[in-house]
């Protein structure tokens, strides 16, 4: 195996408490901090993994979005990618736009294996692996708690409802992760360093050859409403009287 291709998205950090627009236009990011999907600092992490062990030779990241995503870019250099590419949009691209311009970058670069995380926190879409591996005509398998790699294939562990699936790929792949996966690096201060000089591709939406709008439009957004407080009870018969008060009982 050769080049793995790593997404990284640009989202709210998930220390930060995210806040509506006045407006409601939209989550306000203005003096945000923004980090790495945590679920794709997982993936590039398998992918480091992977490469230090002699089974890949190259790492790349990507990331769809606006000019500021090169620092989540930069963070995945410093951590170890060999390289990067940033595709820029001043709007949100949905899910299958990603799928199609990640599968434009596999042609072009000849990718053996794409890591993605299993959802991003912003939108929990939990769909780009699954269109992609679609896209692409490649097998797939998500939310992995375990990789191992076979030559060309790879051996999955994947959390299900009952428990664990092990399941079998041939490669090129698709292959989404789950947190349990592994522990990220940190990243040290050498590092971020280094990884100035290393390269960051820029290109714009438009030389892909996909639509630019989204094929579904958020109209408005409000936050959810606020939690009422609880009620204390003093034996088994007032809690049924107080859930049938409320109409669950």
């Amino acid at each position: 195996m050769e080049k793995i291709l790593v997404g990284l998205k640009r989202v709210v950090d998930y220390n930060v408490r995210v806040r509506v627009k006045n407006d409601g236009s939209g989550i306000e990011t203005d003096g945000v901090k923004m980090s790495i999907n945590p679920f794709d600092e997982i993936a590039l992490e398998e992918a480091l993994r992977i490469k230090e062990r002699g089974e890949a030779s190259e790492v790349i990241v990507i990331s769809v979005g606006p000019s500021e995503a090169q620092q989540q870019l930069r963070t995945g250099l410093a951590m170890g990618a060999d390289r990067a590419i940033l595709v820029e949009s001043a709007t949100p691209v949905d899910p299958l736009s990603v799928a199609r311009i990640f599968k434009t970058i596999i042609d072009r670069d000849g990718i053996d294996l794409v890591l993605l995380g299993k959802q991003a926190i912003d939108n929990d879409n939990s769909q780009t692996a699954q269109m992609l591996a679609a896209i692409w005509g490649r097998p797939q398998a998500t939310f992995a708690s375990q990789i191992d790699m076979q030559g060309d294939k790879a051996r999955v562990t994947r959390e299900v409802d009952v428990g664990l699936e092990v399941i079998e790929i041939d490669l090129p792949a698709v292959i989404s992760v789950d947190l349990r996966l592994n522990e990220p690096r940190y990243v040290k201060l050498p590092d971020i360093m280094k990884a100035k000089k290393k390269p960051l591709d820029q290109v714009a939406l438009d030389e892909f050859d996909i639509e630019s709008a989204p094929a579904i439009k958020e109209l408005t957004f409000e936050p959810p409403a606020e939690r009422e407080r609880g009620v204390m009870v003093n034996d088994v018969a007032g809690l049924v009287a107080a859930l049938k008060d409320k109409g669950l009982a």
